[in-house]
Protein backbone atom coordinates (compact mmCIF):
# COMPACT_ATOMS: atom_id res chain seq x y z
CA UNK A 1 0.00 0.00 0.00
CA UNK A 2 1.53 3.27 -0.76
CA UNK A 3 0.75 6.87 0.70
CA UNK A 4 0.36 9.62 -2.04
CA UNK A 5 0.65 12.94 0.15
CA UNK A 6 -1.81 13.94 2.80
CA UNK A 7 -4.97 12.95 0.96
CA UNK A 8 -8.25 15.04 1.42
CA UNK A 9 -8.28 14.00 5.39
CA UNK A 10 -4.44 15.23 5.97
CA UNK A 11 -5.49 18.01 3.92
CA UNK A 12 -8.21 18.98 6.29
CA UNK A 13 -6.31 18.25 9.74
CA UNK A 14 -3.65 20.85 8.23
CA UNK A 15 -5.98 23.50 7.44
CA UNK A 16 -8.10 23.54 11.19
CA UNK A 17 -4.38 23.32 12.56
CA UNK A 18 -3.44 26.48 10.69
CA UNK A 19 -7.04 27.69 11.64
CA UNK A 20 -6.32 27.12 15.22
CA UNK A 21 -2.64 28.88 15.42
CA UNK A 22 -4.24 31.59 13.94
CA UNK A 23 -7.35 32.16 16.27
CA UNK A 24 -4.82 31.49 18.96
CA UNK A 25 -2.14 34.48 17.34
CA UNK A 26 -4.75 36.70 17.61
CA UNK A 27 -6.47 36.21 20.90
CA UNK A 28 -2.54 36.85 22.03
CA UNK A 29 -2.67 40.11 20.42
CA UNK A 30 -6.35 41.44 21.91
CA UNK A 31 -5.11 40.23 25.24
CA UNK A 32 -1.95 42.18 24.98
CA UNK A 33 -4.15 45.62 23.87
CA UNK A 34 -6.93 44.97 26.40
CA UNK A 35 -4.23 44.75 28.98
CA UNK A 36 -2.91 48.27 27.95
CA UNK A 37 -5.73 49.79 27.28
CA UNK A 38 -7.46 49.22 30.73
CA UNK A 39 -3.76 51.12 31.92
CA UNK A 40 -1.55 48.39 32.71
CA UNK A 41 1.72 48.85 32.26
CA UNK A 42 4.21 47.00 29.35
CA UNK A 43 5.20 44.74 31.84
CA UNK A 44 2.42 43.01 32.95
CA UNK A 45 0.47 43.46 29.31
CA UNK A 46 3.93 41.40 28.11
CA UNK A 47 3.09 38.68 31.11
CA UNK A 48 -0.26 38.22 30.02
CA UNK A 49 1.06 37.60 26.28
CA UNK A 50 3.47 34.78 27.15
CA UNK A 51 0.91 33.44 29.91
CA UNK A 52 -1.44 33.09 26.94
CA UNK A 53 1.56 32.33 24.72
CA UNK A 54 2.70 29.44 26.30
CA UNK A 55 -0.57 28.04 28.20
CA UNK A 56 -3.55 29.32 25.83
CA UNK A 57 -6.50 27.89 27.31
CA UNK A 58 -5.46 28.31 30.88
CA UNK A 59 -4.13 31.56 30.05
CA UNK A 60 -6.63 33.27 28.69
CA UNK A 61 -9.01 31.39 31.79
CA UNK A 62 -6.90 33.54 34.52
CA UNK A 63 -6.40 36.44 32.24
CA UNK A 64 -10.21 36.86 32.02
CA UNK A 65 -10.67 36.43 35.52
CA UNK A 66 -8.23 39.11 36.30
CA UNK A 67 -8.60 41.29 34.04
CA UNK A 68 -11.61 43.52 35.85
CA UNK A 69 -9.20 43.66 39.10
Amino acid sequence: MQVEGFGLFGLGLLFFSFLLFIIHIMVCVWAFKDARRKGRSPEFALLVLLAILFFPILGLIVYVLIREM
